[in-house]
Parts: C-alpha cells; sequence; structure tokens
C-alpha cells in the first residue's frame, strides 16, 4: 500500500529472548527460579544468560549449531532455553528416561556440538559418548551440571563456563523469526524418534498462547511438573518469563513435593499428564496439605478421567484440558469453559471437560477430517474423522526427513493421527489413536470411552485397554489394570467384577472380555502408556474365541 514502508521501526523478528529481556527491566528484582535454597531474580536470571551465551560463543557455537542438554526441572535446564538460543544457537532438550545407546543416536543425529549433563545422568551420557566414539572422531563437549551449591573444579562445569563468559556479549537475535530455535524429538515409542523443528515465530506465539488460556496474570508462580524437555515444558519454559513469574524447579515429581511446593511457595499455576494428577489425588493424607488459594492446572497428553476432574476440584484444583502434538509446540487447543455450562449436573461437566475443544489463539485452525478426501467430518459428535492442525504454532518440519515432513503436511495440514469427533458447538473430542482403535465384529470401539469406565472404578487406580486378537471378532476389548494401594491385589478385585462394572455402564460389545492385573503400567517419560507393549502382551495370551472364553 502507498506510504507504508518495512524497517526496523516496525519490523521486529519475533523471539521469546525478548521476554527475558523485558522481565529483567520490568522485574528486575522479583524472583525467577526457585530451587531449594537457591533462588535468583529476573536480573540475575538474563545476565546468567548472557554470560552462559558468550561462553558458547567463545566454544566455537554459531547460528544454527545444536547445543544439547539433558537434565531435570533445575535452574540451569531453565537458563539454557534463554541463553542457547541467545548464541544463535537450536537447543535439543534430551527425554531424561532415554539410555545411552538413544541418547547416542539423538547426538548423532542432531549433530549436537555440546551436551549439558546434569550430574545424575552423566553416566548415561559419558555411555552414550563411548557408543559415538565408534563411529565417529568429532564428539560434542560435555558440560556438568552440578548440584546447586556443589562446584566442580573444571572448565568443564556449567558455572565454571557461564563464569568465563562476557556480560556484555551481544546477543545474537534470529535474522528470520522462521529459523530454529529448539529441536525435539518425538518420544519414538513406535519407530525411531523424529526431530520437530520449533522456530523463533512459533516458540514466541505459542509461550503467548499458553499464558492466555492458562490464564495467566502477571507474576505467577508456576511449579514445574511438566519436564522442560518436553515441548520445551510446553512453551510454558517461555511463558513464565513473558509474565514476569516465579518458576518453582522441582528435580523429582512427587506428591509430597507437590503439595509442599504449593503451600510453601503460593503456587498459582503448574501443569501435568493424567498421571501427575492422579498421584496428587491418590497422595497419602499424610502427604497432603490445604492450598493457599485456587491452584490452575493444565493437562494433556490423554483426557482426564472424570472422577480424576471431581477429585482434583475437591481439592481445590482447577483443571483445564488442552491436547496437542509435539509438532504443535504442545498445546494447540482448549477445552474453553462456557458460564452456561456450570448448571449443568457434575457428571455431564466432566464429560465436557474432557473434550479437547477448540484452537487456542495461536493456532489457525483445527478440524476433523475424512483423511482421504480432506473433508470436514458432520458436527454430530458421532462421525469419526482425524483430527489436523493449521497455523503458526505447527512445526517447521522433521529435522533431516523431508519425507516424513511431506506426509505430516499432505493437503496443506498437520495430520495428528488421532481420531475424533466434531460436536455441534464446534468443540472436539478425541476417540482415539488411529493405531488404538479397537474394531470388535465390525465395530469400532474407542479406548478413551472404556478406559474413563475402568478409572471410575473406586479400587482402579490406573487402567489401558488394547485389542486383542479373536478368531470370531477379529478383536475384543481387553483391559490392563493397575489396583490402589491398600485395596490390595488382584485377588481382592476379580476380572469378572470388573468386566461386569463395565457392562453396567456400556454397551455390551464395548466391555472388556479379559482383564489382566499389572503392578505398573508401561509408560513414557511424559506419562503416556506404552499401548504397543500391552498390545504385544494381548497378542501373547492368543485368541480368545479359540480358549473359549468368550462367555465372559
Amino acid at each position: 500500500m502507498e506510504g507504508t514502508k518495512k524497517c526496523s521501526a516496525n519490523y521486529v523478528p519475533l523471539s521469546p529472548i525478548t521476554f527475558l529481556d523485558r522481565s529483567a527491566v520490568v522485574y528486575a528484582d522479583r524472583p525467577s527460579i526457585v530451587h531449594g535454597a537457591v533462588t535468583y531474580t529476573w536480573r540475575q536470571t538474563r545476565q546468567r544468560c548472557v554470560q552462559l551465551a558468550s561462553s558458547l560463543a567463545s566454544l566455537g557455537v554459531s547460528r544454527g549449531d545444536v547445543v544439547a542438554a539433558l537434565a531435570p526441572n533445575i535452574p540451569a535446564m531453565y537458563e539454557l532455553h534463554f541463553a542457547v538460543p541467545m548464541a544463535g544457537a537450536v537447543l535439543c532438550s534430551l527425554n531424561t528416561r532415554h539410555d545411552s545407546a538413544m541418547v547416542s543416536v539423538l547426538l548423532k543425529h542432531s549433530g549436537s556440538k555440546l551436551i549439558f549433563v546434569d550430574h545424575q545422568f552423566l553416566l548415561v551420557a559419558q555411555g552414550a559418548l563411548q557408543i559415538l566414539s565408534k563411529t565417529s572422531t568429532k564428539l560434542p563437549r560435555l558440560v556438568v551440571i552440578a548440584e546447586s551449591g556443589d562446584q566442580i573444579a573444571s572448565p568443564d562445569s556449567y558455572e565454571s563456563l557461564l563464569a568465563t563468559g562476557d556480560p556484555d556479549f551481544e546477543i545474537i537475535r534470529p535474522n528470520d523469526e522462521w529459523e530454529p530455535i529448539a529441536l525435539n524429538y518425538t518420544s519414538g515409542t513406535t519407530s525411531s524418534p523424529k526431530g520437530v523443528v520449533y522456530s523463533h515465530r512459533g516458540a514466541y506465539l505459542n509461550s503467548l498462547a499458553a499464558a492466555l488460556l492458562s490464564e495467566m496474570h502477571s507474576m505467577p508462580v508456576y511449579l514445574w511438573c511438566v519436564p522442560m524437555f518436553h515441548c520445551n515444558g510446553w512453551c510454558f519454559t517461555w511463558a513464565v518469563a513473558a509474565m514476569g513469574g516465579t518458576n518453582i524447579c522441582l528435580r523429582n515429581v512427587a506428591a509430597a513435593g507437590i503439595f509442599d511446593s504449593i503451600a510453601r511457595y503460593n503456587v498459582t499455576h503448574m501443569g501435568g499428564a493424567p498421571t501427575v494428577l492422579n498421584m496428587i489425588i491418590n497422595a497419602p493424607d499424610n502427604e497432603k496439605k490445604p492450598l493457599p488459594g485456587k491452584v490452575g492446572v493444565m493437562t494433556g497428553g490423554a483426557p482426564p478421567p472424570p472422577q480424576v476432574l471431581f477429585k482434583m476440584e475437591e481439592l481445590g484444583f482447577d483443571v483445564t484440558h488442552s491436547y496437542g502434538l509435539t509438532e504443535t509446540y504442545g498445546p494447540g487447543t482448549i477445552c474453553t469453559w462456557k458460564p452456561e455450562w456450570s448448571s449443568l449436573p457434575r457428571e455431564e461437566q466432566a464429560k465436557i471437560r474432557s473434550r479437547q475443544g477448540v484452537q487456542h489463539l495461536g493456532m489457525e485452525e483445527i478440524d476433523v477430517k475424512d483423511p482421504v478426501t480432506l473433508k470436514s467430518v458432520a458436527a454430530d459428535a458421532k462421525t469419526m474423522g482425524e483430527v489436523m492442525f493449521r497455523g503458526n504454532t505447527v512445526m517447521n518440519g522433521y529435522f533431516k526427513n523431508q519425507e516424513a515432513t511431506d506426509e505430516a503436511f499432505k493437503g496443506g495440514w498437520l495430520r495428528s493421527g488421532d481420531l475424533g469427533v466434531k460436536h455441534p458447538d464446534g468443540y472436539i473430542e478425541l476417540k482415539d489413536r488411529s493405531k488404538d482403535i479397537i474394531i470388535s465384529g465390525g465395530e469400532n470401539i474407542s479406548t478413551i470411552e472404556v478406559e474413563s469406565v475402568l478409572f471410575s472404578h473406586p479400587a482402579v487406580l490406573e487402567a489401558a485397554v488394547v485389542g486383542r486378537p479373536d478368531e470370531h471378532w477379529g478383536e475384543t476389548v481387553c483391559a490392563f489394570v493397575k489396583v490402589k494401594e491398600g485395596v490390595g491385589s488382584s485377588s481382592s478385585l476379580s476380572s469378572v467384577e470388573v468386566i461386569q462394572y463395565c457392562r453396567d455402564r456400556l454397551p455390551h460389545y464395548m466391555a472388556p472380555r479379559s482383564v489382566v492385573f499389572l503392578d505398573d503400567l508401561p509408560k513414557t517419560s511424559t506419562g503416556k502408556v506404552q499401548k504397543f507393549v500391552l498390545r504385544e502382551k494381548a497378542k501373547g495370551m492368543g485368541s480368545l474365541s479359540k480358549q473359549r472364553n468368550s462367555k465372559l
């Protein structure tokens, strides 16, 4: 348009680095990070990040290089989320549950120049480097993060390296906001992990969206239960900086630590998968403490069962359900609550709360489509299709994997692989992963619906459902159950009782025909049940019809 001009006065590439710049001024003397006896202010945090960025540059790290981190939710891990991009580099946060073999694969694939390792995972990292040394002469430099307060007399310790940095280092900012800021590997539970590339622009937008959909006010107190390595902490690493909040770091996530931290620091917000919520509501009475105020909790990863929502509410938590993928920077939708729903019966409210909802403000569009024709399914809460995303908070693509990127974006939408329905009001609801849906006698069975009923049984702590091969039906429902402590073992809860409980609440074809009691369900580091492991177990049990147990 005539008379306009794009210049440095009106266009600056978006980057979450600017959140730290602002908070170091506006909230300079307010606490930014608390971890045990260690407390930093926002002024100190920015200064430390600048010095660390300078040290990285002096080690030869330059624009576009990858720097890896293997650490829990500790101050150093938080600082790396700013220091690495301030050096122009890309942060690759590794899953702390990976073994040496997997870490070596990811270090090689990412081409990491350095790896920052918390002392707790030093043996894993050293093992990974040993494996790498057999095929490569150029290994990433290892920097050890000591326990807070401990000092390691080595130039390759985190604090020593940071101390050598120039406090007046000129931060390297992106020339193009689409430049990568982070590399996150998917969990790899079913195949080799893929490297998801995040941009400065996407991280900026999703951070603000995360703060908005959590209804964060200025200076929130955020308790770190979501791993910072998982989608960069659902982008809350940057969002808390944007709001001038206080990060309460938890090395180990346990109910006692959660309640203690909330009471001690007046926590206002936190996040966690439904397994974390389950941990909270089933904590022993001697570990529970009254909340000093309402605590907002964002949950995602799987729909929270109604019983879990009820009990969280009774304890004083306000749960918001979000949904997304590593490929959408974590949260991509929000189940926005409507005031008129508050007058509905509790059971109905819980069902609505467990929906995935609508796209958040940073996501352009979400839809449920026929994966072949790309036509939107009817908004009748019945017709199933694949959930798809489109917008600025969708990944750049998969690192060094053009074929997988093209497949994910086929048709101009990000294909989630999740099956869902759309309600008449536009809210979406997941029914299953496309690979998890059970087809029995031609009927599609949503494992989520069956699991929700299982969770409502007073003796059930955890439950997961998969298909079991059956000669007559093709598949039947097989439930894996973990019983609550104090209730006893499977001897005090029979499979017949569980099956009958489900039959009383579901159409008979949806009810489990076999039940397996486990001490623990196999999970990923982010709390998702590894259903491929359970499917193998179910497959190993053979056909139910063959065993003539179909009378169940």
